[in-house]
């Protein structure tokens, strides 16, 4: 991506001196926004554009320019392409619309466009874009007039429209910017690869995404979960109804997926999601000029009651209320100010309130440990000057440790105060509710970096999954030309995965009915078995409570009749019969379907025949541990009950987290499941069973390809070995449940070999450092394991890893071994295994950096076949190995 933003050369394709076209707006930006590079116009109509020499096509330019900008129609754009390739230009930004979004015609030509630049590396951004801009580095790439100010936000946008409303806002309020692109129809860079980009780049605080559509999901939430960890990424995500979903479908020429699904992945990625273009810019603000909240614990500053009782309003949306005022403030505040003040948060400072009493209240605010945040609100008085109050909190914030952010109610009288608080990096709001709503989603953030940073806990016993017997039924199936499987091969799948069933045997006649129905012990439920009727009850397919001969009778009649009238032509396969659970606690759901961009989506809620009345569900996407699991449960409204409200008696939530984790090892397995539902799940003396399944089935036409949106454990990877002292190893990826055994690792670690692996002195732990090491995407990362298993329980003897780079061509090793097993051929065992996957995946370099005095890292890096070269400080070796012509 760097020639994008920091070129030496840019040509621009289609320059001229026509009034109001765009290669004629290009060329002014890139001069007069003050690019110190060379700017070539290519136009093979002009001798000059703008006094600077023009060549006829991009070919003959020599040297040729980094980046090249097409501002010529699309249909041009695959030989102007195909010339850029031949020229060794590495970046091209096409700003023509015409592609896909107009149909058939478009797409073709974007087609076109790519066998041009096929297998040659460059990249390109559009068409159908408005191009890029890098305030830093003096690149206007785009035709929107005017330099944004630098700051410390990057914003991408699909739509040019957005780009140019959040350009003129950011002036207004004085928001400065890193990078801004306008990325339009993301035929090859999309939003993946700018915010891998972009997290790697030390000058972003915070990406701003306005999104329509995704074209790689996989990549966008691998780089969002990686970059999430370290800066907060904000999307404006367009199409939330249907009608918008459709209108987005019409404009980018993408079908949109369903909302609730992009909310889901969103989450799972660490990513701030807001409703509108006003809250995206509210939160923005507060994130570029503030420190992250550690918490919910907001202070209200107000010299108006009802501005405070607004804010308190718009807490509550969120099940909040005010900070409490600790005594000692409180006692300060009552020496403070006259005896009528509110004597709680809102801490109402009273209209004449002066400049004075607002100095001594903030400071007494912010004395305390007692309170994540300040709103400090002003409404207009005629005692107090509003500009004189704004610098006298500019001054008390300077060294403030939690956001202070405030609300100057009020028009042309607040003009200057504003002003000045602006200029202090202090965000101001027009109204409580916005600066309110702007603090929960900064909360919101925190508290997505709190969660990617905690260890899963283990589940007390192991999960057993018999996949043999899933395939056979699937393929059997298949043979059969069933693709929607019926109660009792569903249940039997489910089973096989360790989800708990109430058993079931089939009945095809009355009388075979009668007679198993008399070897079950108790009352029964009698359902209709059809693979063309999906909803039983719909067609009076479900008979509860049968106690006799009779019951077994006028049930098994009534469902014949009942499927007969629901649909003639259905085919019936009989009838199920199972125990009666009566008096069940709870009813439960949980399923998965396919969605088009993000692949299984599983969910899980309140269950039974009112399920999609009452709308009581979560989403969330494989595959899920521990923690991910008792979130799904913890995001529903049926949790309080769960836990034993009042005299229920509270349900084992161990057991729930189990069933979500065996659905979603299900899903992974098999993508052959494209819709399954689970329901209902009684509970009954809080312990689950899975009452009723349905399975749809369809055949996969390429089995390699991955179909989850997040890559699952790589089970098939794990394997035990000998290292070459003949010390017995089990090798396998590392998992988020290791954090507990790699502390345990870094615990045998002397000064030195901490030294040597941190380059620095680390003496613990932190749980994002854990997080890192033990939390990995195995997309990007290649992270193995040895562990000794003969101890009677596993110890983690040593971790090797290679962190790709995001083009995935390059990665940077390093091993870590514990010091007591030092030569035992640990660590070449597993960097090897690292390094045979990363081959496997066509990674072509892998390097890493060596302490000179490190010199077992030295020679193990010789014996596996590294290169061993001196780095630029004389005190470190780099280690290169092409894996091109290795042999591993």
């Amino acid at each position: 991506m760097e020639q994008f933003f920091n070129p030496e050369s840019i040509a621009v394709i289609g320059a001229n001196d026509k009034p109001n076209a765009i290669g004629s707006a290009l060329m002014d930006n890139l001069i007069q926004g003050g690019f110190p590079g060379t700017i070539i116009p290519v136009n093979p109509n002009h001798e000059t554009v703008r006094d600077l020499k023009s060549y006829g096509s991009v070919v003959h330019i020599n040297p040729p320019p980094e980046m090249a900008i097409i501002a010529t129609p699309i249909a041009t754009a695959p030989d102007i392409v195909r010339q850029c390739v031949i020229a060794g230009v590495k970046g091209v930004i096409i700003i023509a619309a015409g592609g896909k979004e107009l149909g058939e015609e478009g797409a073709l030509i974007e087609e076109q466009i790519e066998g041009a630049a096929e297998g040659s590396g460059m990249r390109i951004i559009g068409p159908n874009c408005m191009g890029a801009m890098h305030p830093a580095t003096f690149v206007n790439a785009t035709f929107a007039g005017g330099m944004p100010a630098t700051g410390n936000l990057a914003v991408i946008s699909q739509s040019g429209a957005i780009c140019a409303a959040i350009l003129d806002r950011a002036a207004a309020g004085h928001l400065g910017f890193s990078h801004f692109v306008s990325i339009g129809s993301m035929l090859d860079v999309d939003f993946g690869d700018l915010i891998d980009y972009l997290g790697n780049d030390g000058s972003v605080r915070a990406i701003l995404l306005y999104m329509e559509n995704l074209t790689n999901p996989r990549k966008f939430i691998s780089a969002a979960r990686s970059v999430s960890r370290i800066k907060p990424i904000i999307v404006l995500k367009s199409g939330r109804s249907e009608a918008g979903a459709k209108a987005a479908s019409t404009h980018i020429g993408a079908m949109a997926g369903e909302d609730a699904v992009y909310d889901a992945a969103f989450k799972r990625a660490g990513i701030v999601r807001v409703p509108s273009l006003a809250r995206l810019f509210d939160c923005a603000e507060l994130m570029a000029k503030q420190p992250r909240p550690a918490g919910t614990r907001l202070a209200i500053l107000t010299n108006g009651g009802g501005p405070g009782v607004m804010a308190t309003d718009t807490l509550s949306e969120y099940g909040l209320d005010p900070a409490p005022i600790p005594d000692e403030i409180c006692a300060q505040l009552n020496d403070l100010l006259p005896p009528y003040w509110s004597r709680s948060n809102p801490i109402d400072i009273l209209g004449n309130a002066t400049v004075d009493r607002y100095a001594k209240a903030l400071d007494i605010c912010l004395s305390t440990r007692e309170f994540d945040g300040l709103l400090v609100i002003m409404v207009p008085q005629d005692l107090t000057p509003p500009e004189e109050v704004a610098k006298t909190l500019t001054q008390i914030a300077k060294r403030k440790r939690i956001p202070i952010f405030a609300c100057w109610m009020g028009g042309k009288r607040m003009v200057e105060a504003i002003k000045i608080l602006d200029e202090a990096d202090i965000p101001t709001y027009e109204t409580p509710e916005r600066a309110v709503r702007a603090f929960m989603y900064m909360w919101e953030y925190s508290r997505n970096h709190e969660l990617l940073s905690q260890v899963p806990p283990k589940l007390s016993n192991e999960l057993y999954f018999n996949r043999d017997q899933v395939f056979r039924t699937i393929y059997e199936s298949f043979e059969q030309e069933v693709d929607l499987l019926n109660e009792l091969k569903s249940k039997k799948v489910l089973e096989a995965y360790g989800i708990p069933t109430c058993p079931s045997v089939l009945a095809t006649t009355v009388e075979e009915a009668v007679e198993k129905a008399n070897a079950i012990e108790g009352p029964l439920v009698m359902k209709l078995l059809s693979p063309d009727i999906a909803h039983k009850s719909d067609a009076n397919g479900i008979h509860l409570d049968l106690r006799n001969d009779d019951d077994i009778h006028r049930a098994f009649t009534a469902i014949m009749e009942g499927a007969k009238q629901f649909n003639p032509e259905a085919r019936i396969d009989g009838v199920s019969l199972q125990p009666f659970i009566a008096g069940a606690d709870f009813e439960l759901f949980m399923g998965a379907k396919q969605d088009d961009n993000f692949g299984p989506v599983l969910c899980f809620g309140s269950g039974g025949v009112l399920a999609e009345l009452v709308d009581d569900k979560t989403l969330g996407l494989p595959p899920l541990n521990r923690l991910l699991a008792r979130r799904m449960i913890e995001e529903t409204q049926i949790m309080p009950l769960l836990q034993g409200f009042r005299n229920s008696t509270p349900v084992e939530l161990e057991k729930i987290e189990e069933l979500l984790m065996q659905l979603s090892q299900l899903i992974i397995d098999f993508p052959e499941i494209v819709e399954m539902d689970v329901n209902p799940i009684l509970i009954k003396d809080g312990k689950p069973y899975a009452v009723d399944a349905r399975i749809m089935l369809q055949r996969v036409e390429n089995s390699n390809a991955p179909h989850l949106v997040i890559s699952a454990y790589p089970q098939h990877l794990e394997r035990h070995d000998l290292t070459d002292m003949q010390w017995p190893l089990f090798i396998r990826p590392i998992k988020p449940e290791d954090a507990p055994l790699f502390e345990e690792l870094f615990d045998t670690l002397t000064p030195t070999s901490i030294y040597y692996r941190f380059f620095s002195v680390v003496k613990s732990l932190s749980p994002e450092i854990l997080a890192r090491f033990t939390q990995i995407d195995y997309d990007r990362e290649i992270s193995f394991v040895g562990l000794d298993e003969n101890m009677g329980k596993e110890r983690m003897l040593g971790v090797a890893n290679i962190l790709g780079e995001p083009d995935g061509r390059r990665g940077e090793f390093s091993v870590l071994i514990g010091d007591p097993w030092h030569g035992k051929g640990i660590g070449a065992k597993l960097l090897l295994q690292c390094l045979r996957i990363a081959q496997e995946r066509g990674m072509e370099i892998v390097w890493g950096t060596v302490l000179a005095e490190n010199k077992y890292m030295v020679e193990l890096g010789k014996k596996l076949g590294f290169t061993v070269k001196q780095g630029d400080d004389p005190s470190e070796y780099k280690l290169t190995i092409d894996l091109n012509t290795a042999k591993l």
